[in-house]
């Protein structure tokens, strides 16, 4: 069993008189991490899941008389894979309302289902928290840190979903599973997507472009699809926790780019899967973006891990001078560039350093990547 570093963080949420939501991606670990969550409590609780038909029959009318008998002496009622269930919120916003002694957590796989019939039933009746593949820090208490260091190589290719640290000897088969049979089966249950076919190859296109600025008429151009079409995919795969967007940065520069954005997988094995190469990174070209999409995607748990309110961004003007990340707190402006080999050019752009003294810079490579995942 693999600690996650939230737990603490979840069980302090309990009984509050809220329901406790948990989303993130299929297959990153959030039925277990409620066991574990439910095993530290140590209440009678129900359990249910909405990917069971007769358990999504048995909320067709949900009414408080019902939920009574259901519920009976129970103290958590635990609804997993809770986006499947139709009246989610009216279910969620009874027991709330009505059995103030009873704790429910939610777990959902895809956000804007869940968060869609969630958002107006239960707004000040929730906490959430996001849950993600297995994140460095909570790697390094699970093996340790040099046994880290030694993995680099596996973790950018294999990445780092819970199967895939436990099973490494499959790594290859268990991901072709998640990124075949997994990863879209939100999205596929949706009418909005028809074409499956159309979203795998937009899929395998951003993972051709990791790292680079999004170009959608490009994408389109690629896999025979209007603009428009490409736009809502991508935006449903941000919502089923596949990729996220890192937007320009801008200030007052007048040649800053304002309006890019650029798009990261959660996991460095689902690139590598929906492009099917899993060489090592002696035989590969696209070092580079395999290791910015994971350390951009690490950092990304840890902000989400410890609760921290940052914006990212990166930065570039129409000129090509670029920075890779930058992290804006309330603390200030941190500029960094990611580095694969560390004799590589290590210098910022003197734009941005002139137009943005105030801010920090650093250089990551895979010798201090530690320092930056920790703090």
């Amino acid at each position: 069993m693999i600690d996650r570093n939230q737990l603490d963080y979840a069980r302090s949420h309990l009984f509050k008189g809220k329901a406790f939501i948990i989303y993130g991606p299929r297959q990153a670990g959030k039925t277990t991490f409620s066991e574990q969550l439910l095993a530290s409590v140590s209440r009678k609780t129900l359990r249910l899941n909405g990917d069971e038909a007769d358990i999504r029959e048995l909320f067709v009318r949900p009414n408080s008389a019902f939920l009574e008998r259901l519920i009976g002496d129970n103290e958590i009622v635990f609804i997993d894979e809770a986006q499947r269930i139709p009246e989610i919120g009216l279910v969620l916003k009874i027991i709330v309302d009505k059995f103030e002694a009873v704790q429910v957590i939610a777990t959902g796989s895809s956000s804007f289902e869940l968060a869609g019939s969630i958002n107006e039933p239960l707004t000040g009746r929730r906490y959430e928290m996001q849950l993600l593949p297995l994140s460095y820090n909570e790697l390094v208490k699970y093996t340790d840190f040099l046994n880290e260091q030694r993995l680099l190589e596996q973790r950018l290719i294999y990445g780092s979903y819970p199967e895939i640290i436990v099973d490494p000897n499959n790594a290859e088969k268990h991901l072709k599973l998640i990124a075949n049979s997994y990863l879209y089966k939100d999205l596929l249950m949706l009418e909005q997507i028809k074409k499956p076919a159309l979203l795998e190859k937009i899929v395998k296109a951003i993972a051709l472009q990791v790292g680079s600025e999004v170009n959608v008429t490009e994408i389109g151009r690629l896999v025979q699809a209007d603009n428009k079409t490409v736009e809502k995919y991508i935006n449903l795969l941000e919502k089923a926790f596949v990729l996220f967007s890192v937007p320009a940065f801008s200030g007052n520069l007048r040649n800053e780019i304002k309006k890019g954005k650029k798009l990261y997988f959660y996991d460095n094995g689902i690139i590598n899967a929906v492009t099917n190469n899993f060489n090592l990174l002696k035989n590969r070209t696209d070092i580079g973006a395999l290791w910015e999409n994971y350390i951009i995607s690490e950092r990304v748990k840890f902000l989400n891990e410890n609760g921290i309110d940052a914006k990212i961004y990166f930065w570039r003007t129409t000129q090509q001078q670029e920075v890779d990340y930058i992290e804006q707190t309330g603390a200030g402006l941190r500029a960094v560039e990611f580095k694969w080999n560390a004799k590589a050019n290590q210098r910022f752009p003197s734009t941005f350093l002139t137009t943005y003294p105030q801010a920090t810079t650093e250089i990551v490579t895979p010798e201090n990547r530690d320092d930056f995942l920790r703090k």
